[in-house]
């Protein structure tokens, strides 16, 4: 064995700069690594506080939604299928649509930093968005609570106009805010990018 040889084997497999793959390749794996990530690789500190709120407020909705289906599931568990069974997979149907925008801005924003490199106009919007679907899931519980839970006298101040207005709508129509808030986020990244 030559010196070259012997030099070549020791230092192991050959790593140029074809081989390598793109640092950001395995900057993180799955969502919990995403949160990090994106809080690291981002410059926008209105999208770090979207991370730091929107993976707490995410982690806090997932867990309620998780113990909220355990007892939905120990109270139907009497009943044979049918209703039942629907009411389940639609109580699982609403948990996700709940959660997953919440964390639709933060999975985005450390995709697009993981592929392109992101930049900062891009992660402020879909923070921006991420705060609005935060915000109308607060609309959405105003609006979509039953007459005996409201409290007009709670909304003494500059918002008594607003909360007023959210409980005369049709408990129904509520839904337009998380729905409009979800295509809000939609629209930023399809915007942005």
């Amino acid at each position: 064995m030559t010196d070259s040889e012997a030099a070549t084997a020791d230092a192991g497999p050959a790593t140029g700069a074809a081989d390598d793959p793109t640092p950001d390749d395995d900057a993180y794996s799955g969502l919990f690594g995403a949160f990090p990530y994106a809080f690291r690789a981002t410059d926008s500190r209105l999208c770090k506080l979207y991370v730091a709120v929107g993976g707490l407020l995410g982690g806090l909705l997932a867990v309620g939604f998780g113990f909220a289906f355990v007892v939905q599931v120990f109270n139907t568990l009497s009943g044979t299928g049918g209703t039942f069974t629907f009411s389940r997979a639609l109580f699982l149907l609403v948990g996700l649509f709940v959660v997953g925008p919440v964390l639709a801005p933060v999975l985005l924003v450390a995709r697009r930093h993981r592929r392109t490199g992101g930049d900062t106009r891009y992660d402020s919007l879909l923070a921006v968005s991420g705060f609005l679907f935060l915000l109308s899931l607060y609309l959405f519980a105003l609006g979509a609570s039953s007459p005996g839970l409201r409290d007009p006298a709670s909304a003494a101040g500059p918002f008594e106009p607003l909360v007023a207005a959210l409980y005369a709508l049709p408990s129904v129509a509520a839904f337009v805010f998380p729905l409009a808030a979800a295509a809000v986020i939609y629209g930023a990244h399809r915007y942005a990018r």
